[in-house]
């Protein structure tokens, strides 16, 4: 399974997400790097994107020796950045490709130029699924921000049915205390998963997480509505204990390997009763 993003030196999104993401859910992470980012629990200081023949190296050496079940993309960054992985899947195409389309931060703020934009919505067509924010959706669609998850469903629709891809829709950034994510399959079917709101400042690369355990689910052969099911629990486990990390002052990461520590507590053969 490879993530193709940037990088978090904090460990809570990018390619650090990505790989806790994809080991949580059964999977052996691989990673080709677009940017270097400096950033923290506070924000995003400065970005260095190296050349997009780079990148086209590390995804031929790759792609030379290792077959891969699943390709997630996150964080692409420029135009040119954003041929190079086309070029590299038109000649190595994934049977499982999730496009995370990083193009509108959780602030409202624009995150890539309007060529990029551009060249991004015409990258989304390419993949199995996409999971963008409330904000995403609407950039993608050409259509005003949904209000609600009925518009954003609706929306979802449209553009799957225009485009034959699926989507998944997250309500995590609509006001509403039932959060969903909802799987609308190309041929109009919904898979809705319903989860709680946690309140709580820690979910720094949630969105990153999702599709990076996402992609290692269905690379493993499951369908949409069972991968889909495993990793909504999953990241809500990992939200629910996130600030118990400690992780920055600021918004920080969710615990990606809260449900592996939990199981094996539980499954531990040392002697829990005291001796007499």
């Amino acid at each position: 399974m490879l993530s193709i993003a940037g990088t978090d030196p904090t460990g809570g999104a990018g390619t650090a997400a990505d790989l806790k993401s994809i080991t949580a859910a059964g999977g052996f992470g691989m990673v080709a790097v677009t940017a270097v980012v400096a950033q923290n629990t506070h924000g995003v200081s400065d970005i260095h994107i190296p050349p997009a023949q780079f990148l086209a190296a590390q995804l031929r050496a790759v792609s030379d020796d290792v077959e891969l079940e699943a390709v997630k993309t996150g964080m692409l960054g420029t135009a040119e950045i954003i041929e190079a992985v086309q070029t590299w899947l038109s000649a190595h195409p994934p049977r499982v490709l999730v496009v995370d389309p990083v193009m509108v931060a959780t602030s409202g703020d624009r995150l890539l130029e309007p060529e990029a934009e551009q060249a991004m919505i015409r990258f989304c067509s390419l993949a199995t699924v996409v999971t963008p924010n409330i904000d995403e959706l609407a950039v993608l669609t050409g259509e005003p921000r949904a209000h609600d998850e009925d518009e954003a469903l609706a929306q979802a629709a449209r553009w799957s049915e225009a485009t034959g891809v699926a989507v998944v829709v997250k309500t995590g950034h609509l006001d509403s205390r039932e959060v969903t994510n909802t799987w609308i399959g190309t041929d109009g079917a919904r898979h809705p998963v319903h989860s709680t709101r946690v309140d709580t400042t820690s979910t720094h690369g949630t969105g990153c997480s999702l599709a990076a355990a996402l992609a290692t689910r269905l690379g493993a052969g499951e369908d949409p509505a069972t991968a889909l099911a495993w990793v909504t629990d999953w990241l809500h486990e990992a939200i629910l204990h996130g600030a118990e990390l400690q992780v920055g002052s600021g918004n920080g990461p969710v615990d990606h390997a809260h449900r592996a520590r939990r199981l094996a507590a539980a499954g531990s053969a040392a002697p829990w009763v005291a001796g007499g």
